[in-house]
C-alpha cells in the first residue's frame, strides 16, 4: 500500500502543479492587460505609493548604515553624508521648480535650507579635524621661548 500512497501522492502534487501554473498564467495575463492600460493611458498610476516606498527604504537603509558605524569611521562617513547631501540639493533645486507656490515646492526650499546647512557644517568640521592632526610649524602657532 505505501507505493499506492506514494503514486496518489505524486498525482496530487502533479494535478497542485498544473494548478499553480494556471493561476500563473492568469496572472501574467492580468499583467499584461495592466501594463497595456498604463502605457494607453501615458502615466503610471500611483506615484504617491512609489515615492512613499522609496522614502521608507531609505529610512531603513539610512538607520542600519548610520547606527553601527565604528567612531572610528564616522569622519569619512560624514564626508560621504556631506556627498549625498549635495545630491540632495539637486532634486530639491528639481522640487522648488520654477514659477508657482505649492507645498512640494515649500518641502523643496526647505531640503536645500537643511542640506546647505549640512553640507557647510561638514566642511567646517572637516576644517577643524583636519588642523587638529597638522603640526604647530604648519598653523603658524609655535611656542614661546622659555626664560631661564
Amino acid at each position: 500500500m505505501a507505493l499506492n500512497d506514494r503514486l496518489s501522492s505524486l498525482n496530487e502534487l502533479a494535478a497542485g502543479q498544473q494548478h499553480l501554473a494556471d493561476l500563473a498564467a492568469a496572472l501574467a495575463k492580468q499583467a499584461q492587460a495592466a501594463a497595456g492600460q498604463v502605457a494607453a493611458s501615458g502615466s503610471a498610476p500611483g506615484f504617491f505609493l512609489t515615492g512613499l516606498t522609496v522614502f521608507v527604504l531609505a529610512c531603513f537603509v539610512g538607520y542600519y548604515v548610520v547606527w553601527r558605524v565604528t567612531p572610528a569611521l564616522h569622519s569619512p562617513l560624514m564626508a560621504v553624508t556631506n556627498a549625498v547631501s549635495s545630491v540632495i540639493i539637486v532634486g530639491a533645486l528639481l522640487a522648488a521648480g520654477p514659477a508657482g507656490i505649492s507645498a512640494s515646492k515649500l518641502m523643496g526650499l526647505a531640503a536645500i535650507t537643511l542640506a546647505s546647512v549640512n553640507i557647510f557644517g561638514g566642511f567646517i568640521v572637516t576644517q577643524r579635524m583636519l588642523a587638529m592632526y597638522k603640526s604647530k610649524k604648519q598653523t603658524g602657532i609655535e611656542k614661546a621661548p622659555r626664560k631661564g
